[in-house]
C-alpha cells in the first residue's frame, strides 16, 4: 500500500488530469466536434492501439503499462494542424477529449478480466498529451509557429523537440507515480525511465512526428501506412519480453534443484532472489543490473549440488570462509555451463569473498542469503530481529554497512520486493 506521502502523489496527479479531463469533455460537448470524420479516425486509431494489446512502457521499458500505437496516435493528433492541406481546429480540449474516449476503451478489457482499470497510464496520457496539444495548437491556430518556422527542416525538428520535453514529462511522471506507489526510491525509477527513452520511446515519438507531417499532406490514408512499423515494432517487443520471461523462468527452474534435492529449505531462493531485489533497488541499482542480481541470487546456492552431504538446512552463514569460497566457485562453475551472462557466474563466484573485494550486488546476495539463513523457521520469535542484529555486528568483515542498512529498511516496509 502507499504511504501517506504517495496517497498524496498519486492524488494530485489523479486530480490534474481529472480537472483537465472533466474541462475538455465539457467544451467539447458545448462547442461540438470539430472536423468529426477527422475526430472519428483518430480515436478509432488510439482505441485500437490500446486494445491491440500492451506494450513496453516509453517511460520504463517495462511491457506493462503502454500502448505504444495508441500513445503514438494521440501524440499525432495533438500537432496535427493540417488534413490534407486543410488547416484543422479541434485545438486542446478536443484532443484531450478524443485521447480521453480513446483511453477508456481501452481499459474495458482489464475491467472485463476482473484485473481493474488502469487508471496511471491513463492519467499520464491525459496530462502529456494535454501538454503536447497546449505547447502546440495555439501557436499553429494563431500563425505565430508559422513565423517561427515557416518551412524546410525546422518544422520537423520543432515537433521532434516538443515530443522529446513531452517524453520527458511522462518520464517524470511515471516515475513520481512508481515511487509514490511502491516506496522505491525516486531517483532509480527516473534514471530507469530516462535510459528507456532511446528504445521504445524514440520510436513513438518519431511515430508520432511522421503521422502527424503525412496527415497533413496525404490526409487520413496515412494513418494506416505509417502506424505499421510501429505495429511491427511492438509486436517484435513483445515477443522479446515472452523470450527473456521464458528465460527468467529456466533460471528459477534451476535455482529450484537445490530445493528438489533437499540441499536448501523450500522457497528459500526465491525469497533471498526478491529480497535482493528490494534492497537492490533501494541502493539505486538500474533494471539491467537488477536483473543479473535477482538471477544471481536464484542461483546463489547452486554449488551445493556439488557436495556429498547436503549442509544443515541450506545454510552456508556458520560453514568456515574456505568451505564458504569453495561452494561459491563450484555453483560460478556451474551457473558459466547455464549461458546466462558472465556477471551472473561473477556474482555467484564472489559472494564469500570479504566484502570489501565483492562488487555491490554480490555484497547484496551474501547480506540477503545470511539474513535469510539467520531468520528461519529454526529461529524462532524475534529471529529477523536477531539476524538483523547480527548482520550488523558482523559489518567490519563480512558485511557491507551500507547493504545491511539498505536491507533494514526495506524490512521495514514489509520486505516489498520488485
Amino acid at each position: 500500500m502507499p504511504t501517506a506521502s504517495g496517497s498524496a502523489v498519486i492524488a494530485a496527479v489523479y486530480a490534474t488530469a481529472g480537472a483537465l479531463a472533466c474541462w475538455a469533455l465539457g467544451w467539447t460537448l458545448w462547442n461540438g466536434l470539430a472536423e468529426p470524420g477527422i475526430a472519428l479516425a483518430f480515436w478509432v486509431l488510439i482505441a485500437v492501439g490500446e486494445l491491440v494489446g500492451r506494450g513496453p512502457d516509453p517511460a520504463t521499458g517495462a511491457g506493462r503499462e503502454a500502448a505504444p500505437l495508441g500513445v503514438a496516435g494521440a501524440l499525432a493528433y495533438a500537432l496535427l494542424g493540417e488534413a490534407g492541406g486543410r488547416p484543422t481546429t479541434h485545438g486542446v480540449p478536443q484532443t484531450v477529449a478524443v485521447v480521453l474516449a480513446a483511453g477508456l476503451v481501452g481499459i474495458v478489457p482489464h475491467v472485463a478480466r476482473g484485473r481493474g482499470p488502469a487508471l496511471d497510464p491513463l492519467a499520464r496520457r491525459v496530462l502529456t498529451v494535454g501538454f503536447a496539444a497546449t505547447c502546440f495548437q495555439p501557436l499553429y491556430n494563431t500563425g505565430t509557429l508559422g513565423t517561427w518556422v515557416a518551412s524546410g527542416p525546422v518544422y520537423p525538428l520543432f515537433l521532434i523537440g516538443l515530443l522529446a520535453l513531452t517524453a520527458l514529462c511522462d518520464a517524470v511522471l511515471a516515475a513520481a507515480l512508481a515511487s509514490a506507489r511502491t516506496g522505491w526510491p525516486y531517483g532509480p525509477l527516473l534514471r530507469d525511465a530516462l535510459r528507456a527513452l532511446p528504445g521504445i520511446g524514440s520510436a513513438i515519438c518519431a511515430t508520432g512526428v511522421v503521422i502527424s507531417l503525412a496527415t497533413a499532406v496525404a490526409g487520413l490514408w496515412a494513418l494506416p501506412v505509417f502506424c505499421l512499423p510501429l505495429l511491427l515494432t511492438q509486436f517484435a517487443f513483445r515477443r522479446f519480453a515472452a523470450v527473456r520471461a521464458t528465460y527468467r523462468q529456466t533460471i528459477a527452474s534451476l535455482a529450484r534443484s537445490t530445493e528438489i534435492a533437499g540441499y536448501t529449505p523450500h522457497g528459500h531462493a526465491r525469497r533471498v532472489a526478491a529480497l535482493s531485489r528490494a534492497v537492490g533497488r533501494e541502493l539505486g541499482l538500474n533494471a539491467p543490473d537488477l536483473d543479473v542480481l535477482e538471477h544471481a541470487a536464484l542461483m546463489h546456492d547452486i554449488g551445493q549440488l556439488s557436495l556429498l552431504d547436503p549442509v544443515p538446512d541450506g545454510a552456508t552463514v556458520p560453514l568456515p570462509p574456505a568451505e564458504q569460497r569453495r561452494i561459491a566457485l563450484l555453483g560460478g562453475a556451474v551457473v558459466r555451463q547455464t549461458g546466462v551472462p558472465t556477471e551472473v557466474a561473477v556474482i555467484v563466484e564472489r559472494q564469500a569473498d570479504p566484502y570489501r573485494d565483492q562488487p555491490v550486488t554480490a555484497r547484496i546476495v551474501r547480506t540477503v542469503n545470511a539474513y535469510d539463513d539467520l531468520s528461519g523457521e529454526s529461529a524462532g520469535p524475534g529471529g529477523a530481529l536477531r539476524a538483523l542484529e547480527r548482520l550488523r555486528l558482523a559489518t567490519a568483515q563480512d558485511h557491507d554497512p551500507g547493504v545491511v542498512e539498505a536491507l533494514a529498511r526495506v524490512l521495514a516496509r514489509g520486505g516489498r520486493a520488485v
